[in-house]
This record gives structure tokens, C-alpha cells and sequence, in this order.
């Protein structure tokens, strides 16, 4: 599809958008939102015409990249032969999805419950781990995020969860493993692991493990800074939680569905959790959707009690139904293998490659479509380009890196000091490398701030 300028089209969706829409996580006067008038693929461009490759994949959900037409079609379909169902019922988009993603979930999570997105899907997990142990409390990492909603914001660790934060919601915060900016003094990535596995058992042995319901962890946390990590480290918590009775919840809402060029980032690792919750990629974001997947022994709490927990719109047809289309394009185009093999061959040689030339880049970190670049002020003393959780000029130096990046055709995903790097899991090598290439640019323009 080529982009066909219509600046007066523009205009008026602007305005409108400025006078009724309240938009998240912004001072709703200080943010000027970008008019979009179409995508396709691995691009979006704005009713001015220009293009932008999508390195954010919206919210590093469009794994498939926009408008991918099997899954379209799929839509279409569903909503000319059932729009809509109750949850209550047996409807075949609804099975059909459970069991294709059954069928790739790590050991015996065979079970799905299905939401409308990833908090949600946190919030029922939490709920069924608590009933499940009979226990209130949750432990969950700083540096993550699992969420909007009042239990899921609670868990969050970084400052999103500031304004919510209730302390009565039976929630408590540890350190998980990151050797880059490491909380124990670790110089190894052994040693980190190590650490950080004694810190939870004593984090544990304070709170109390009888207290304890669920460890909730991002397999690989997203948002907080795709933090890969160590050997050995989830492996550790499941004995951990096995030891105690604890019920481990692994959040997949981010790294699921080929992000990792692998079905799910657990793969990575070979563990399995209790719970999974998943959103996101499972359908490229199309309609909205989220689910857990459930082992056999908590499903088995629920199979002559009532689970106390449901949603108007759980397993919605038209969101099913583009579920079962994006998992069967994923499986016949091979995009969680190419996902792997690019990021491999393409995306980690030169990011490392630009890590050399430009010293606004402390570190690179990543795997498959799922990466980012640490950037700070100074590499020797790994001092952050901009304060933690920064705003206003304080944040010039991300502001000023991004804008380069927009200017240059690139939409970037930029958090704090980070920018990550993260296109749709079948984006082509000939687009990786034409956005690596203006990544190359304004990185230059960040190198400006570092001393």
C-alpha cells in the first residue's frame, strides 16, 4: 500500500483526538500524538505521507507485523459467521485457540483461561494462585511490569506503580538478577545468579514462606530493559517455589509468541512455571486478547469449585479466531526460526558492532527480535544518558535520540536511558538493516551528551 498524503484528513482526526481522547501514562495537554493514516508490514506512515519502520512493534506486540492479510481474512470470516458469543458456551474459534496454544506452552499447561489482554491475565493468575495456596501474598522484581490495572500496577516494579501503589495490596518487591547494574556486587554472571537466588530465600524466610502465594517474574523483563537472565537463575526460583509450596507465575504478555525466536522465552531456559500468562503476540495485537495458561494441579483446584473469576468477553470469537490465523501463520512461515536466525545473524553483530563506534552505548543486550541498548553518560562509570524515571529537560537526551531516529524514518521504542530494539518477528533483512542504519544516526546524537 503507498502512502497517499491527505494533510487536511490529518488535521481533522487531530483535532478530534485532542479534544475527546484521554491518553494513557501522559499529562494530557503536554503530548502531541502522531496521526496515523495507515500500515502495512514492518511500516506506518502519518497523513503527511511520511513512512516510518515500526522498530516498536506498537508496544512490541505486532509480531507479524500491520495488516498481515491471512489474519485479516480470518477476521473477516469470523464476523461474517459469529461476531461475538458468551464466554459460557463451546464456540470453535475459542477451542481451537486454547489448543494451539496448549500445544506450545512448556510442560503441562494445558489448561487456558483467556482475557482481554495481558494485566488482566496477571490479575487472574495472582487470583488463582492465591486460592490455589490459600496464602496472601505476592512477590515480584523491581525493574518490571505487569500491567495497568490496581493488582497488576502493584506488582509492577518500576514508577508507573508510584501513583497506585495501595501498600495493603499484600505485595512485596525483590532484586532479580541484572549484572550490569547489579544490587549484590557481582562481577560474574555466576556470582550475580547466585546472589540474587540467596537474596530471594532470605527475602522469603523474613516475609515468610507460609505467607507467600506466588513469585511473579517476567521470563525476560521487557519494558524494565530486556534483562536476559543468568544461567541458572529461573531454574533456582522453581526449586524455590517448589521447596515452599510457592506458585510460580511466569509473564510471557511481552516475550511470548516468537519474540524470543522461540515459542515462548521459558523455551529458553527449559523451565516450567504453574502459570503463564500470554497477550500481545498471540494474535499480533489484531483484537484485543490475553490469557493463562494453567497447569494440571491448579487447574485441578478449580475442578469441583468454582473459580470466582470471569470476563464479559473472555475468549471473544473475532479474537480467537485471529489467534488461530496468527499462530497458523507463525507455524507455516517459519517466523519464530527466522526471528531466531536474524537476530542472530543480523541484529546482534551490529548492534555490538555500533556498541563499538558510538560511547553513548554501555551495553547490548538480547535475543531473537527482543533487543536493547543501554545508553549512558559515561561507559566507565555506567552513569544512566539520563536520570531514572527522567521527564521535562532532564530527559533532552532520550528526546533528542528519538527525534533524530523519527526524522530518519525510524519509529523507535525508547524507555528512561534504553532504546530498544524490537520490529515485527518476520521483519526482512533489508529492513533490519535499513533501520539499523538510521539507529546508527542517532546514536551519533546521543554520543553528543556522554563525557
Amino acid at each position: 500500500m503507498t502512502p497517499q498524503p491527505s494533510p487536511q484528513a490529518g488535521a481533522a482526526v487531530k483535532a478530534a483526538d485532542r479534544a475527546h481522547v484521554f491518553h494513557s501514562w501522559s499529562a494530557q495537554e503536554l503530548i502531541d500524538p502522531l496521526a496515523v493514516a495507515g500500515a502495512e508490514g514492518s511500516y506506518f506512515w502519518d497523513y503527511e505521507g511520511k513512512r516510518y519502520l515500526d522498530f516498536s512493534s506498537g508496544l512490541v506486540y505486532t509480531n507479524i507485523g500491520y495488516q498481515h492479510p491471512k489474519v485479516v481474512a480470518a477476521i473477516q470470516e469470523q464476523a461474517a459467521r459469529m461476531t461475538t458469543f458468551a464466554p459460557a458456551f463451546a464456540v470453535e474459534a475459542r477451542s481451537e485457540a486454547a489448543r494451539l496454544i496448549a500445544e506450545r506452552t512448556p510442560g503441562d499447561l494445558d489448561k487456558i483461561f483467556f482475557t482481554n489482554g495481558g494485566a488482566d491475565a496477571v490479575e487472574h493468575a495472582l487470583r488463582m494462585a492465591r486460592l490455589h495456596t490459600g496464602r496472601p501474598k505476592v512477590l515480584s522484581a523491581y525493574r518490571s511490569y505487569h500491567g495497568g490495572t490496581q493488582q497488576a500496577v502493584n506488582v509492577t516494579g518500576d514508577p508507573r506503580r508510584w501513583a497506585s501503589d495501595s501498600g495493603t495490596a499484600g505485595v512485596v518487591h525483590f532484586w532479580a538478577p541484572f549484572l550490569y547494574r547489579s544490587r549484590f556486587y557481582a562481577e560474574t554472571e555466576e556470582q550475580e545468579c547466585a546472589r540474587a537466588l540467596e537474596h530471594l530465600k532470605t527475602t522469603i524466610a523474613f516475609e515468610g514462606p507460609g505467607t507467600i502465594a506466588a513469585i511473579v517474574l517476567e521470563t525476560i523483563p521487557g519494558t524494565a530493559g530486556i534483562m536476559m537472565p543468568p544461567a541458572g537463575y529461573l531454574a533456582g526460583v522453581r526449586e524455590i517455589c517448589d521447596k515452599y509450596g510457592i506458585v510460580f507465575v511466569l509473564d510471557e504478555v511481552m516475550a511470548g509468541f516468537g519474540r524470543t525466536g522461540t515459542w515462548f522465552a521459558a523455551d529458553l531456559y527449559d523451565v516450567v512455571p504453574d502459570l503463564m500468562t500470554f497477550a500481545k503476540g498471540v494474535n499480533s495485537g489484531y483484537v484485543p486478547l490475553g490469557g493463562v495458561a494453567i497447569s494440571a494441579e491448579i487447574a485441578a483446584t478449580f475442578a469441583e469449585r468454582p473459580y470466582p473469576g470471569g470476563l464479559t468477553y473472555s475468549g471473544h470469537p473475532l479474537a480467537c479466531a485471529a489467534a488461530v490465523a496468527t499462530i497458523n501463520v507463525m507455524a507455516e512461515e517459519g517466523v519464530v526460526e527466522h526471528a531466531a536466525r536474524l537476530g542472530a545473524e543480523v541484529v546482534e553483530p551490529a548492534l555490538r558492532e555500533l556498541a563499538e563506534r558510538h560511547p553513548s552505548v554501555g551495553e547490548v543486550r538480547g535475543t531473537g527480535m527482543f533487543w536493547a541498548l543501554e545508553l549512558v553518560r559515561n561507559r566507565e562509570t555506567r552513569e544512566p544518558l539520563v536520570p531514572y524515571n527522567a521527564t521535562g529537560q532532564a530527559a533532552t537526551p532520550m528526546s533528542a535520540f528519538a527525534a533524530s531516529a523519527k526524522a530518519h524514518g525510524l519509529w523507535p521504542f525508547v524507555n528512561m536511558n534504553r532504546t530498544h530494539v524490537v520490529p515485527p518477528c518476520n521483519v526482512s533483512e533489508a529492513e533490519l538493516k535499513e533501520g539499523l542504519a538510521a539507529l546508527d544516526t542517532a546514536l551519533s546524537v546521543a554520543d553528543e551528551y556522554t563525557r
